[in-house]
């Protein structure tokens, strides 16, 4: 329902609360998750969301199923609150910048690869040096350019940035591809006639999209043969185990998900599989960004 008695409020009503409480019901998609994630009432948010449709003339929300969604003039506005909620965190850190002092969520988007290599040790750093901000990771599938300029995420991780002029990147950190398989069922493919002859598995982010080391092969007439593909590196060892299959993924993987499983160098020459980590540029001067930036890329694994 939107509120009519709009002279009662103007654009000098709002403030930060309201931004952050705009922001999580639109991530949230409910008045709950939004109440939990603010440590408020639900009645709280109600009361703060009416106060919201009125400065904006807008229903901001509106019921769909048993949650709500937000209208499109919402959605919109959740971007831009989403850039003043970082404005008004670099104007109250304007001077020196101490990560202890440092409160709010940072957002990284990043596969299950990326977050099971870099994130852990990010976290337990970032608890250390400074408590009061809290880490969100969401699935980066393929990094669009939309995700960083729209604040979706302040950085995403990804092996092939997206182009743009305002986008900035930096090489975390090279792996290799390794071929695993399950050595109670099948041997090592020891030849490439070996390895196409038999069946894979592999990672999809998004249709008809494939590994670089498939696109080296084919630009040599070469095709792997795919039997399953999965959404992610993590759905790999549940199909892999107590078959013939094999999987051609990160080596780095393998004190990880594929823990248990033999493995073997790929019987081809690849492509290696560096990770970027990619912000917008609006971000690069940024005090606190720089030192996230620079916490993270301190805890890259060595060069494979």
């Amino acid at each position: 329902m939107i509120i009519e008695h709009m002279s009662d409020f103007d654009w000098s009503d709002l403030d930060a609360r309201l931004l952050q409480l705009l922001v999580a019901v639109v991530e949230a998609g409910s008045i709950t998750g939004a109440a939990q994630s603010l440590g408020v009432t639900q009645s709280a948010v109600s009361h703060q969301l009416d106060k919201l449709r009125a400065i904006t003339g807008d229903a901001l929300f509106v019921k769909s199923g048993r949650g709500i969604v937000a209208t499109a003039r919402a959605a919109g506005l959740a971007v831009q609150a989403r850039e003043l909620l970082r404005q008004l965190q670099g104007f109250a850190q304007s001077g020196a910048f101490d990560p202890a002092r440092w409160k709010g969520t940072v957002t990284i988007a990043a596969n299950d690869f990326q977050r099971e290599v870099l994130l852990p040790t990010l976290a337990q750093r970032l608890r250390e040096q400074a408590p009061g901000l809290a880490l969100r990771i969401i699935p980066s599938d393929v990094p669009s350019l939309e995700m960083l300029r729209d604040g979706v995420c302040d950085l995403a991780i990804s092996p092939r940035p997206p182009e743009g002029s305002d986008i900035v990147q930096k090489r975390l950190f090279e792996d290799r591809y390794m071929v695993y398989f399950d050595a109670s069922v099948r041997t090592a493919p020891t030849t490439l006639q070996d390895y196409l002859a038999a069946d894979h598995i592999t990672v999809v982010y998004e249709p008809r999209r494939t590994l670089h080391l498939d696109r080296t092969l084919e630009a040599r007439g070469l095709h792997r043969r795919f039997a399953v593909m999965v959404p992610g590196f993590g759905a790999l060892p549940a199909f892999l185990r107590g078959s013939p299959l094999l999987a051609t993924a990160p080596s780095l993987l393998a004190g990880r998900f594929m823990a248990g499983f033999g493995r073997c160098e790929v019987p081809v020459p690849c492509p290696p599989l560096p990770m970027y980590l990619i912000w917008h540029r609006r971000h690069q001067d940024d005090a606190a960004h720089r030192w996230l930036r620079e916490l993270l890329a301190s805890n890259s694994p060595p060069r494979a």
